[in-house]
């Protein structure tokens, strides 16, 4: 790099709140299987805290020798439905504790894993884990969770559905909170570093290093200064400036890697804003020429923006994966939080651009009396969007108990606030209940 590239960097850094958002290493527990739960999740506190002991250390000294910013280091685990299941146990909620126990021993921010993979039927791990849900979240502090309800190969298992809205609804009025850390997806990736719908696919290796960088300030930055150009001109600038930030999380990546010992995965691409002045998403789709985000156009600029940022990271690095896109989550991003009070944004307009988008109706706060069968027929709306265009998509919404339309929630940290969205109150309820699975689509048979 010549000085002008390194000073740029450096300006990304220290005015453009460009971070590596996450440093994610994720670890199998298959060999952690056993038919005794107590030996099982010793197994699995064992062999995080020794595979991940130095994971804290060495994210910060990377941020130390290279000044860049390190925000969270997250450990990502096989889903635990998977190994639970050689136990006899009708609860698994143990192994959640000895999830969370084994993150605060090493001092890291998140742990996902806690998860099942129903897209095509349930085994019998899938059901006691997805029924301990609600209580294994509300009783630890820093387990994730998530649950593959649908894919484009397999199409959507409407059972699963009904039972997640359930299972959201009762994790409600445990502790609202708790559905801030579960996620319900369709088309599910492998090496998602991002919480809370990490997991280690069984196709990993033993332990692995992903990266997810964040740089919605920096593309803003750019965007001002090609000002009235055409938006081909919008699109290059995005492309060049998502290949310096993909770039920056290949070396950290690669350094961290190295440092630990382990293989190096991928770098998601994905554009993670936060409650930050200056990092969303939102502001970077109004620089591109909306008066407030929701309006008409919104959805063409977002796909516009979501492409050129792959374009970029593409180039930039031959490893690449996780979600990769711009997250739109409302409470982690001022300019969506903006548009939803002044009126220009809603649910069907959020829903309308996760079909171009990573990855769904996320971190949105929903009154406290939305029926169970109304959050299923959410989840499956963006299952269907999934399945249909072959990418994933998300549900992460949060029924706030005593709370209504136009009240405010705070979340707090990098989760933000939020205002209370209204929801759609004709009832689907009839349609969630006759359960069974949405056949897969036709582009699905492809081999």
């Amino acid at each position: 790099m010549d000085t002008a590239q390194i000073l740029e960097t450096i300006k990304m850094i220290s005015e453009e709140n460009l971070d590596i958002r996450t440093i994610t290493m994720g670890i199998s527990l298959l060999d952690c299987i056993d038919s005794d739960s107590d030996k099982a999740c010793q197994k699995i506190y064992d062999k995080i805290t020794t595979k991940a002991k130095d994971l804290v250390k060495v994210g910060n000294q990377i941020a130390t020798e290279y000044g860049i910013p390190v925000i969270n280091k997250r450990v990502s685990v096989t889903p635990i439905s998977l190994i639970a299941a050689a136990s006899k146990d009708k609860d698994y909620v143990k192994y959640a504790k000895a999830l969370d126990r084994a993150a605060q021993t090493l001092g890291i921010d998140f742990i996902g894993g806690y998860s099942a993979l129903v897209q095509k039927g349930y085994q019998n791990g899938d059901r006691t884990l997805i029924k301990s849900l609600p209580q294994a979240l509300a009783e630890t502090n820093l387990v994730c969770a998530s649950v593959n309800v649908g894919s484009t190969r397999s199409g959507i298992n409407m059972d699963a559905v009904k039972e997640m809205g359930q299972v959201v609804k009762a994790a409600s009025e445990l502790d609202f909170m708790t559905n801030a850390k579960m996620v319900i997806f369709c088309n599910a990736v492998e090496d998602n570093p991002f919480m809370a719908g990490g997991f280690h696919g069984v196709g990993e290796p033993d332990a692995v290093i992903n990266v997810g960088v964040s740089g919605p300030g920096v593309v803003k930055s750019a965007l001002e200064k090609v000002k009235g150009a055409s938006m081909d001109v919008v699109a290059e600038t995005i492309k060049q400036t998502a290949f310096k930030v993909t770039r920056m999380g290949q070396l950290v990546g690669s350094i961290a890697a190295e440092k630990l010992n382990v293989p190096f995965g991928i770098v998601d691409l994905s554009l993670a804003p936060t409650p930050a002045v200056g990092d969303s998403v939102a502001q970077i789709l109004e620089e591109i020429g909306l008066e407030q985000v929701g309006t008409h156009g919104t959805t063409a600029a977002l796909a516009m923006l979501n492409d050129a940022v792959k374009k970029g990271g593409i180039m930039a690095c031959s490893h690449v994966g996780g979600l990769s896109g711009a997250f739109i989550p409302v409470s982690e991003d001022a300019g969506m939080i903006d548009a939803v009070n002044a009126g220009s944004l809603n649910i069907e307009k959020l829903e309308a651009m996760t079909a171009v988008c990573s990855v769904g109706l996320d971190m949105i706060a929903i009154p406290g009396n939305t029926p169970a069968e109304t959050i299923s027929a959410m989840i499956a709306d963006e299952a269907a969007i999934g399945m249909i265009n072959n990418k994933t998509t998300a549900v992460r919404v949060v029924p706030v108990p005593g709370k209504d339309v136009g009240e405010t929630v705070e979340f707090g940290g990098l989760l933000g606030h939020a205002p209370i969205m209204a929801v759609n109150k004709v009832s689907s309820a009839d349609m969630i209940n006759r359960g069974g699975l949405i056949p897969a689509p036709v582009h699905s048979f492809k081999n």
